[in-house]
C-alpha cells in the first residue's frame, strides 16, 4: 500500500471534500484527487462517493480511515519530529488524569511543564473512569495502584502514604489499662466504608503500633472533603499524606500516626505499541522529577 495515498485519503477524509483538503494541504486537488483513486484501484473497492459538490465516504472507506488514522497521525507526528530534530518535544499532548490529583496537583505540575516545553501544548482530562489509551486518544494516563498490563509502559512517580489525622489539638486517647486492643474513635470515613473497619497506624512519638476502630459520624466519597471535614472538627480520618500535608505544617491538623498499610502508587503511563514521541518521554520524565524534588517524595 502507498503510504502516501493513503495519507492523502485520510487528509481528504478529515476536511470533507479535495477542495478543502487541497486548500489545507497545499496540494492540488488533481493531485489528491488522483493519489485516492490509485488507492482505490490497489485495494479494490470505492473508498470515496464523489457529488457535484460534496462526498462521502463507502463503508470500506469509513472502516479504513477509522482503522488507520491514529497509525497515520503517529507517522506524520515521528516525522515532524525527525524533521525538526530528535527529542524535540512539540505538539498537542493529551493527559487523562483522576480528579483528586487533578485539583491537588495538576495546576502548578502543568503550569512548571508549559513554561518548560513551550512547544508542546498540553490538554488535560480529569476524569476516574477507565481510559482506552488508543480509542479515547489520550497520549498518557495518571493513574492510582494500576494493575499490571503488557500493553501499557510507565514509571511510578509518587508512593502516598496514608497518614491518620484530628483537628488542631485533640490528641489520641490514652489507653485505660483494660487491655483493650482497639480504641474506638469518631471518624469522618469514606462513602463504602464499615464501622467493623481497623485503622493501624504507627505512632509518630513512639513508633508503636495502635489500632483504632472507627465509628463513622459522616461518611464522604472525597478525601478532600474528609480533611476540610475533620479540620472544622468533625472527628478523626485517614487522608493521603500529600492533601494533609499542608495543614499540618500550619497547626490546623496534627497527626495520629502513618497508616501500616502500604503507599499508594501513582504511575504515568503510556501505550507501549505506540511509537513513543518525545513529548510523551518529556513529560514523564518532568513528573518523575517534579515530584522527585517536590512534594511528591516517598513519605
Amino acid at each position: 500500500m502507498d503510504l502516501a495515498a493513503l495519507s492523502d485519503f485520510h487528509l481528504v477524509a478529515t476536511h470533507g471534500g479535495f477542495g478543502k483538503a487541497s486548500r489545507a494541504s497545499g496540494q492540488a486537488k488533481a493531485t489528491l484527487s488522483r493519489r485516492v483513486r490509485d488507492l482505490e484501484d490497489s485495494l479494490g473497492v470505492r473508498l470515496i462517493e464523489r457529488g457535484t459538490r460534496t462526498l462521502r465516504l463507502t463503508d470500506e472507506g469509513a472502516a479504513l480511515h477509522a482503522r488507520t488514522h491514529s497509525p497515520m497521525g503517529d507517522i506524520a507526528e515521528a516525522l515532524r519530529d525527525l524533521k525538526s530534530g530528535l527529542g524535540h518535544p512539540s505538539g498537542r499532548l493529551r493527559v487523562s488524569a483522576p480528579l483528586l490529583f487533578a485539583h491537588v496537583t495538576l495546576g502548578p505540575l502543568a503550569a512548571a511543564f508549559a513554561a518548560a516545553f513551550p512547544e508542546v501544548v498540553l490538554e488535560v482530562t480529569a476524569e476516574d473512569k477507565f481510559v482506552d489509551l488508543v480509542a479515547d486518544d489520550v497520549d498518557v494516563v495518571i493513574r492510582a495502584n494500576p494493575k499490571p498490563d503488557t500493553e501499557w509502559v510507565g514509571r511510578c512517580f509518587l508512593k502516598n502514604r496514608m497518614v491518620l489525622v484530628a483537628p488542631a489539638g485533640r490528641l489520641p486517647p490514652a489507653r485505660d489499662g483494660s487491655g483493650q486492643a482497639r480504641i474506638v474513635i469518631p471518624a469522618v470515613a469514606r462513602t463504602g466504608s464499615s464501622d467493623g473497619d481497623v485503622w493501624t497506624v504507627s505512632d509518630p512519638v513512639d513508633g508503636r503500633e495502635r489500632a483504632y476502630s472507627p465509628k463513622a459520624v459522616l461518611r464522604l466519597s472525597s478525601p478532600l472533603s474528609i480533611r476540610d471535614a475533620i479540620r472544622a472538627g468533625a472527628g478523626v480520618g485517614l487522608v493521603p499524606q500529600t492533601i494533609a500535608a499542608e495543614d499540618l505544617r500550619a497547626g490546623r491538623l496534627v497527626s495520629w500516626g502513618l497508616s501500616t498499610e502500604p503507599p499508594v502508587e501513582a504511575w504515568a503511563l503510556h501505550a507501549s505499541r505506540r511509537l513513543v514521541s518525545p513529548k510523551v518521554s518529556a513529560f514523564v520524565d518532568f513528573v518523575c522529577e517534579y515530584f522527585r524534588v517536590g512534594a511528591g517524595r516517598e513519605t
